[in-house]
């Protein structure tokens, strides 16, 4: 094998490890995200409302079925804002 040959090797050896822990590293990413998304359906519902009158949300019917929450009942709230185009 000729010097240029083993170095074009090297190289491709060392683009291909590169490759295998970037697509390593944002699966890694990825199963994080998704987990968080899961802990968060897991102990709650994940929905969109309006803001209302005084600041008000609502929680629609079927969340509040499943997940037994009744008229004064004390939850908690994350709220993200959606940015409209």
């Amino acid at each position: 094998m000729s010097q240029d040959q083993n170095d074009f090797a090297k190289l491709m050896e060392a683009q291909l490890e590169a490759f295998k822990k970037m697509t390593t590293n944002q699966a890694s990413a990825m199963n994080n995200f998704l987990g968080s998304l899961q802990a968060l359906t897991n102990i709650g519902a994940v929905f969109k409302t309006t803001v209302q009158k005084a600041g008000r949300i609502s929680i629609p019917e079927a969340e509040r079925a499943a997940l037994g929450i009744k008229e004064g009942d004390l939850v908690q709230v994350m709220v993200v804002p959606i940015k409209r185009a």
